[in-house]
């Protein structure tokens, strides 16, 4: 298997690499979201949805896209590109003062 992982790298163009550690990178910015919705959902016991949700969500779906952009895959970047209105707006609403009705938004 260190074989065969040495060989990958060694016969994979640098900008390829490069690329991959962008997807990499990003699929761990979008998932962490999730942890910091988790974290401060348990600190308040209920439900809440922090700003950085909101932050990690569109630096996670901006890298994506930008990821799905270089892999030319059209299902991929118009799922990202939908996600990536939606966090904006989300963001937009919390600085204006709109959140959500009925929703608490903390700070992490």
């Amino acid at each position: 298997m260190l074989e065969s992982l040495t060989s990958y790298f060694a016969n994979t163009p640098t900008v390829e690499l490069i690329w991959l550690a962008v997807g990499f990178a990003a699929q761990l910015m979008f998932s962490a979201r999730f942890l910091v919705q988790w974290i401060a959902s348990e600190k308040a016991r209920a439900s809440v949805m922090p700003v950085a949700f909101w932050y990690f969500s569109l630096a996670g779906g901006l890298m994506l896209f930008a990821y799905a952009i270089y892999r030319m895959d059209p299902v991929f970047i118009m799922g990202q590109s939908f996600g990536v209105v939606v966090y904006s707006r989300n963001l937009y609403l919390l600085h204006k003062g709109n959140g959500p009705a009925g929703a608490k938004n903390t700070e992490l």
